[in-house]
């Protein structure tokens, strides 16, 4: 009994600690449509970091520099897999430009008006629940938590665990940035100099913000190893000190803020192997209006959001261990392609024989899967079902899922197309000012006249958290001697 009330004033402790906000902020698009289960299901949390000068941040410049929730210089997104056996990190750059939705603040309770293109890591503005929202959009995914980290909240982390091991191949002195000072080999970097580790912009590689991308998600990874081998997350007294520390400097959903939760997602995350952990930086390529900004990668991008929303491995199979035979997964990456049950969910075949005359029907097809010439099969495909007025309506801009548009008096019709493609339906949608059909192929059906069929883009993994002893190339600009 004793130690049940022992327990409980602990859990009163971390519970009034924590700091919340609301966990999607989008005006009109609603909160997450998946129940918060945090011990089955997949999971997706957003974890982003700060730059605001406000309260103990202060020290790192004016308040002109950044005041209020700042922008979210760092974007990550934790997947945990529905069986608990793999979980990917994906980095979003700070600058890649995408729609802004508007937002409530979580201030002022005042709409924030968004934008139709606008840099990533400004849907901070608005609070958390903006950015929220704003990669809700993009990707397809109903994110279930998000953590929001500022300066202190990752000095206090890194001392927590006692520091995180890196290494570079060359002696540094970040003098005009971080200040991060570095000798060659290993180090073992907490506090000021963890954070300065991971805020540094030029120091490694070619000073681009996918060398820091890389050297947030490696030290993410050095992170990850020694958690595990310390077993931090199966130790009670060694996860309440933890948690005392993310409660304390982290502002979390309303979802999260309760302990069971976050015990639970740290339970999962036990049993997962190192080789399991990807990290992964969303696929980009430089903005169109502007090649210092970037802009999603297409159908690279939508492949790999779909692949997410489909809960599909990015690293193939486990490793079998010794004495057990596994089955091989339907999953394979590196281009390939795989069919997904979960998006079949058909309509009904087509009746054997149709009350409508096929070469009648008006059917227009539109390119937004960024690969050129998609049109042209699916064009034939309808042409041999003998739906022979159909034409292309050109390419359009990139969108993340396919949808079949149908006007007035036409259902049947989307019903027979929609099973002719195998469509799910949820890509059904009944459109008044559509004259026929309006097929709009997204990213999310790059080949194929069978929808249904997922591609992981080659080469998506960046690295696993079982990569360990590599050395982070140090910018010769910032070498000391």
């Amino acid at each position: 009994m004793l130690s049940l009330g022992t327990a409980g004033v602990l859990f009163y402790k971390l519970q009034s600690n924590v700091t919340t906000s609301p966990l999607n902020a989008g005006v009109g698009n609603g909160s997450s449509d998946k129940p918060q289960v945090e011990d089955t299901g997949s999971l997706q949390i957003l974890i982003l970091g700060t730059d605001t000068r406000d309260g103990k941040n202060s020290e790192y410049g004016t308040a002109d520099d950044s005041t209020g929730p700042g922008h979210s210089d760092v974007m990550l997104l934790m997947d945990i897999s529905a069986d608990n056996s793999r979980v990917s990190v994906t980095s979003f750059p700070r600058d890649l430009m995408v729609p802004i939705p508007d937002c409530k603040s979580s201030v002022t309770g005042q709409v924030v008006p968004g934008f139709a293109s606008g840099e990533l890591n400004a849907a901070l503005e608005a609070g958390p629940g903006c950015t929220v929202a704003a990669i809700n959009d993009i990707t397809g995914l109903k994110i279930d938590h998000f953590m929001l980290a500022d300066f202190t909240a990752v000095k206090q982390l890194s001392n927590a665990l006692g520091g995180v091991e890196v290494c570079v191949d060359h002696a540094m002195d970040d003098f005009d940035g971080s200040h991060l000072v570095l000798p060659a080999g290993k180090s073992l970097v907490q506090g000021e100099q963890a954070l300065a580790f991971l805020r540094t912009r030029h120091s490694f590689g070619d000073a681009s913000d996918l060398e820091r991308i890389k050297a947030q998600q490696y030290f993410l990874g050095s992170m990850v190893r020694k958690v595990k081998s310390e077993g931090t997350l199966t130790n009670l007294p060694k996860l309440y000190n933890l948690a005392e520390v993310v409660t304390k400097n982290l502002t979390i959903d309303d979802g999260l803020a309760n302990i069971p939760a976050m015990i639970g997602i740290a339970k999962r995350l036990a049993k997962i192997d190192l080789a399991q952990i990807s990290f992964v930086t969303v696929p980009y390529e430089p903005y169109a209006a502007d090649p210092n900004k970037v802009q999603l990668l297409e159908p690279q991008a939508g492949q790999f959001f779909d692949a997410l929303r489909h809960d599909k491995s990015l690293t193939g199979p486990p490793t079998p261990k010794a004495g057990v035979t596994s089955t091989p997964t339907a999953s394979e990456p590196g281009g390939s392609a795989v069919t997904t049950p979960a998006t079949a969910v058909p309509w009904a075949p087509a009746p054997p024989v149709s009350v409508y005359d096929k070469a009648l029907q008006p059917i227009s097809v539109a390119n937004a899967s960024a690969v050129v010439g998609r049109s042209v099969q699916l064009l034939q495909t309808l042409a041999g079902a003998g739906f022979t007025n159909a034409w292309q309506a050109g390419d359009i801009v990139a969108a993340p899922t396919t949808q079949l548009l149908y006007g007035p008096n036409m259902a049947d019709v989307a019903a027979d197309v929609a099973a002719l493609f195998k469509l799910p339906a949820t890509a059904v949608v009944s459109d008044p000012t559509v004259n026929g059909l309006s097929l709009v192929v997204g990213t999310d059906w790059t080949s194929g006249a069978e929808f249904g069929k997922i591609v992981v883009p080659k080469d998506i993994v960046a690295s696993t958290a079982d990569n360990g002893g590599e050395c982070l190339t140090v910018n010769p600009l910032y070498y000391t001697y």
